[in-house]
C-alpha cells in the first residue's frame, strides 16, 4: 500500500508542508511534482519528477503552443488544462501510470483542483489540501464535491472559507503546520531588532524602513528577498528578532506561530484573497498586527514598534502536533 503525494511547484509552502507531515507517515509515499528532488528529503521516499505545463512550447509540426492561450480554463469549469499542451498531457499521464503500476491506495493533492478530479476519476481515495480565502468557483466547488477528505491546514474557525459550507463533514482542520514544530526558539539577543522575512517589501520600501528604523536604534536584518539572502534555515533569526515582519502565508504564519513571534503580516497579492483572509484573520485573533501592501515606510515603522510589546498567544494556531494530525487525517482514508 502506497500513498501518492502531489506538491504544487509554486513556491515553497507546498513542499515546505510536504516535508513537515512526511515523517509522520507510517505508509510508503511517492511525491509527484514539477520541482526538483529537494536535498532535505529522505533518500527512502520516491520523488518523481512532472514536465512543466505551463510554458510554452513548439510542437513536431514546428506551431508553437502558449498554454495561456489554448483554453486552459475550458469556460471557467477548470484553473488548468490547456489543449494539445504535451508537458500537461505527460504529467498527467505520468500520475496514471503510476496509479496503474503501483499499490496507489490514496492520493494527497497540494494543491491543483484538476489533480483532485483525476485522482478521483483513476478510484483513487483523494485527499485534497486546501487554503484560505473566498474559493467558490466552479473549480474548487468540484474538487470539493469530489475529495474523500479536505485538509485545512489552519485552526478550526479562524478563516472563514465559505466553499467549505457544504463539506464540513469531510474537512479536517489540522492547525497551521510549520517544519519548526517542535524546535525551541533562539533567545533574543537585541532589545531592538527587525527581522524582514522574504519578499514581504519591494526593494525601495525596503530599504526606507531600513533607514527610518535603523535612525530610530533598531538592528534590521532582511533575508530571503532574493536569491542572494536567501538562507535555509531562518529559525534562528526568527528566534532572536523583537519583530519579524512578513507575509501571511500559510507556512510563514505557522512558523511565526511555532516561535512565538511577534509579528506584522503583510497581505500579499494572491489568488481568492488567501492572504489577506489570514491577515486579518491573525488581527482579530490578536496574534499578529497586519499592514497592507502599500502602507507607506513611516506607517510601517510606527507599526512594528507598537508589536514590540505585543504579547501574542500562539497557542491558539495550533502547530504543535499538526503535522501529525494531517498525517493521521491522510492515513485515515486508507483501506
Amino acid at each position: 500500500m502506497v500513498i501518492g503525494w502531489y506538491v504544487h511547484h509554486h513556491g515553497f509552502g507546498h513542499l515546505a508542508r510536504f516535508l513537515a507531515v512526511q515523517p509522520h507517515l507510517r505508509t510508503p509515499v511517492v511525491a509527484f511534482s514539477s520541482m526538483a528532488r529537494p536535498a532535505a528529503l529522505d533518500p527512502a521516499v520516491e520523488w518523481v519528477e512532472l514536465p512543466p505545463d505551463a510554458d510554452a512550447v513548439e510542437a513536431a509540426d514546428g506551431t508553437v503552443i502558449d498554454p495561456r492561450d489554448a483554453e486552459p480554463t475550458a469556460r471557467g469549469a477548470l484553473h488548468w488544462a490547456p489543449h494539445d499542451h504535451p508537458g500537461h498531457r505527460a504529467r498527467l499521464a505520468t500520475i496514471a501510470r503510476a496509479a496503474s503500476e503501483r499499490p496507489l491506495r490514496a492520493f494527497v493533492v497540494d494543491v491543483s483542483a484538476e489533480v483532485v478530479a483525476f485522482a478521483r476519476l483513476l478510484g483513487l481515495r483523494t485527499v485534497a489540501v486546501t487554503q484560505p480565502g473566498a474559493r467558490t468557483d466552479a473549480p474548487h466547488a468540484l474538487a470539493y464535491a469530489l475529495a474523500d477528505r479536505i485538509v485545512a491546514p489552519w485552526p478550526h474557525g479562524a478563516v472563514p472559507v465559505p466553499g467549505l459550507a457544504e463539506h464540513r463533514d469531510r474537512v479536517i482542520w489540522t492547525g497551521g503546520i510549520s517544519r519548526f514544530d517542535g524546535r525551541m526558539p533562539a533567545p533574543s539577543d537585541a532589545a531592538h531588532s527587525v527581522l524582514l522575512l522574504g519578499r514581504v517589501l519591494e526593494a525601495e520600501a525596503r530599504a526606507s524602513v531600513t533607514a527610518l528604523l535603523s535612525g530610530r536604534g533598531w538592528d534590521v536584518t532582511a533575508v530571503g528577498h532574493d536569491d542572494a539572502s536567501r538562507v535555509a534555515d531562518p529559525w534562528p533569526l526568527i528566534g532572536r528578532s523583537t519583530v519579524v515582519v512578513s507575509a501571511a502565508g500559510q507556512n510563514s504564519v505557522a512558523d511565526l506561530a511555532a516561535s512565538g513571534a511577534r509579528a506584522v503580516v503583510i497581505a500579499q497579492d494572491r489568488p481568492f484573497d488567501e492572504q489577506r483572509a489570514t491577515a486579518d484573520a491573525l488581527e482579530e485573533w490578536g496574534l499578529a498586527r497586519r499592514a497592507d501592501a502599500d502602507v507607506s515606510a513611516a506607517d510601517l515603522v510606527g507599526i512594528i514598534e507598537r508589536a514590540a510589546n505585543d504579547e501574542p498567544d500562539w497557542t491558539r494556531w495550533q502547530v504543535a502536533g499538526a503535522a501529525a494530525r494531517m498525517a493521521a487525517a491522510v492515513e485515515g482514508v486508507l483501506p
